[in-house]
Formats: structure tokens, sequence, C-alpha cells
């Protein structure tokens, strides 16, 4: 059985429209973001990152004991490899898909991210600069998929992947990140189509009953919860029991 624990935000359900494609049975755990599940020690027992989604898998390929990978992208490619499935075996095509799952974790995800972060923050200061330099960067991003889209079906060619999967989740607010995709003839033509596939609905679906509820809280708490999910530093190490 897999399990994964999950926020329906677009980073995990890049997996959960993955697994719906591959028809997999998975647990999803709540992973509530916005309350700092993240944080607790038995989710950073999987994920040092303290970030969703994050795969349990309790009956590998290997036979051995459970596994656990974190990362969206780590663990497409890990479902991807244990299923045979979404991504090319032959050496150029397989680096084709893995070149664009990387580019979606390196740039369109990250840059999306930022710009969602400042949109969302205007009127808290002057935030001009931030704005105008990622929201311009996401229409780059959109056009760089415009272009590899103008004469290929999907992403890496004729044959639908993990990349389109992994790309998909990012796009659907395109309105609030200020894009137009009309600008974007053979993106949007893409996007309709993925749009209508049964698993990516599904997949997009997924975990849309766990609203965040958060308690009535003071100020005070109130400054505590934004500093733990927006103004995060370093996690220190145990003083004791390392290698020093």
């Amino acid at each position: 059985m897999l399990d994964l624990h999950f926020w329906p935000t677009p980073n995990g359900k890049k997996v959960t429209i993955q697994m719906e494609e591959c028809g997999l049975e998975y647990n999803l755990i709540p992973c509530n973001i916005g309350r700092g599940d993240q944080f607790e020690q038995e989710f950073l027992r999987i994920c040092p990152n303290n970030r969703m989604p994050a795969l349990v898998d309790h009956d590998p390929v290997d036979g051995g004991d459970a596994i656990s990978v974190f990362e969206s992208g780590a663990i497409m490619l890990y479902l991807a490899e244990k299923t045979g499935q979404f991504l090319p075996q032959t050496l150029k095509e397989r680096y084709n898909v893995i070149q664009w799952v990387v580019w979606q974790m390196a740039n369109q995800g990250p840059k999306t991210g930022e710009c969602g972060h400042f949109r969302r923050a205007q009127g808290k200061g002057d935030l001009s600069y931030g704005v105008t330099r990622f929201t311009d960067e996401v229409n780059r991003l959109y056009g760089i998929l415009n272009n590899q889209l103008y004469n290929q079906r999907y992403i890496c060619g004729k044959e639908y992947t993990i990349a389109d999967m992994i790309c998909y989740p990012w796009t659907v607010g395109w309105a609030t990140q200020g894009q137009d995709i009309d600008e974007f003839r053979y993106f949007k033509r893409w996007f309709e189509e993925m749009g209508e596939r049964p698993a990516v609905r599904l997949g997009m679906e997924a975990g849309n009953e766990m609203p965040e509820k958060v308690p009535d809280m003071g100020e005070e708490e109130k400054k505590q919860r934004v500093k733990m999910l927006y103004n995060q530093r370093a996690r220190p190490a145990p003083k004791t029991g390392g290698l020093l």
C-alpha cells in the first residue's frame, strides 16, 4: 500500500494525478500545512525538508522494508519506475522526460509559487518589484511550454508522460498568476486536453474535502503562526549523539 502525506496544493496534486493515471491504490494522509503539520517530528522522519508531499511505499518492488520518498519530482520518478508507466525506457527519451521533470521542480514550481506569494501580499508595502519580477518570469515559463507544444501533442513528444502530469497543476491558476492563456494557443490546446482526462480530473479533485480549519486565536498566536509558516530559519540539529 502507498501512503501519501498530502495537502491539496499543486505540489500534492501532481502525485495524485499520476496515481490515478497508473490505477494505483493509495491512502491520503492529511498534512495540514496551514496548521503546521509539516513540522511534526513524525513527518520530519520521512521528509527532513518539512514540505509535503511525502510518500511511504509499504510494498516496494524489491520486497524489502518500506521506502519513504520526499520531493514531488522524486516521488513521481519512483512511481514511474515502480509501475513501468509514463517514463520511456530508451535512454534519449527517458532523459528527455527527466529534464522536463527537473525543469518543473527548478523553474515552474518555485517561480509560480513566488509569483503567487507576492501577488497575494499586495497592499503590504511596496511589492511592485517582486510582483513584476515573478509575474514576468511566470509569463516566460508559459512561453517555454507554448513553444515546446507548438508542433507536438505533449511536452515530450507524441507520448503522454509524467512531464505533462507534473506541469499541469501549476497552470490551473493562470488567472491569479496574472496571465492570459489566450496568448499561448499551443499551450492552451494542451491545457484543455489535459483537463479532459478522467484521471487528471480525479487527481485534481483528490483531497478537496480537506479544507483548512484554523481555530480562533489571539494576535500573538497569529503572529507566531505566521512566523512558523513564512519566516522559517534553520532547524537546529541535536547537540549530542552526532559524529563530532
